[in-house]
């Protein structure tokens, strides 16, 4: 089972002009892209994939057409989430037969569980499955607070392998990366935490960043893991870092694909009721992706 590390992008889900319909031959386009860049990996359906948005055929749908797109030049993780076990379930099953490398599940939302049920359904999806399991730890939108000890004690569960952490709790993140557990592997899914995570000896990280932005993003990750310059990564981090800063002032799937329409790589609109960037942010997304190394 190949291991997951590097820079994994966190990847829009292309729409039609009127937002009513996946554009699967975009998604091919992105994809050659990401694989043009050197990316090790993309995570579909997530955030930035505004997975809420799709109905389950559209999912899958968009879960298979990146996985037949990337056709094994890199693993794809297919992110998804539900707060029926069964749908879940469902979900995982098919990722797997469609041939991801791994899910990332968010944990049910809206009313959070107590850590017995959590527990008892990460058990239950992880027990259907025999891809790796990757936990999108993402409180600000579910609810779902745990501390790192806690995570750890869902590493014990069998191909609970992965975590991608979302808190924006740099303390929480730092205990997870300065005291690894042998069970459970964190990635930084935090923007602006980014150098933060690289410096602790992070694996990973899923950034939706490198959706616009993939060389510059990959270039960090090579500076920091195979020339291990500090002083060099700290420069190449000052544009992505304004870039990380901006998205995450703004809604982030519509900063995204903002992002993709201003270089030339559009994706489509982001779909309602999500709206797009007011035309200020534009002006200022612009500006900032001037800036960037490869055109």
């Amino acid at each position: 089972m190949t291991k997951l590390q590097g820079i994994f992008a966190a990847v829009p889900t292309p729409l039609t002009a009127d937002g009513k319909a996946i554009d699967i031959s975009n998604i091919s386009k992105q994809v050659e892209r990401f694989v043009d860049a050197g990316i090790h990996g993309v995570v579909t359906t997530g955030t930035t994939g505004e997975f809420p948005a799709l109905t389950t055929e559209e999912h899958k749908s968009v879960i298979k057409a990146y996985i037949d797109a990337a056709n094994g030049r890199f693993p794809v993780i297919a992110g998804l989430g539900s707060n029926s076990t069964q749908h879940a379930i469902e979900m995982a099953q098919f990722s797997e037969n469609a041939g991801a490398a791994s899910i990332m599940i968010v944990p049910p939302f809206y009313d959070p569980l107590s850590f017995k049920a959590l527990y008892k359904f990460y058990e239950d999806v992880c027990g259907s499955i025999s891809i790796p399991v990757m936990y999108y730890n993402l409180p600000g939108a579910t609810g779902v607070h745990l501390t790192a000890a806690q995570i750890r004690q869902l590493g014990e569960i069998k191909g609970f392998d992965y975590m991608k952490d979302t808190s924006g709790n740099a303390k929480e993140l730092a205990d997870l990366l300065t005291n690894p557990s042998d069970k459970i592997t964190a990635f930084n899914g935090w923007d602006t935490l980014t150098f933060f995570a690289m410096s602790h000896g992070a694996q990973a990280g899923v950034w939706g960043v490198a959706s616009v932005v993939p060389k510059e993003c990959v270039e960090l990750w090579n500076t920091f893991t195979k020339e291990k310059n500090l002083d060099k990564a700290r420069e190449q981090w000052k544009f992505l870092w304004k870039v990380s800063d901006f998205l995450e002032g703004v809604n982030y799937p519509a900063g995204i694909k903002a992002g993709l329409d201003i270089i030339g790589h559009s994706a489509g609109p982001v779909r309602l009721p999500t709206l797009p960037l007011e035309k200020e942010d534009i002006e200022k997304f612009t500006e900032i992706l001037e800036q960037r190394k490869y055109k």
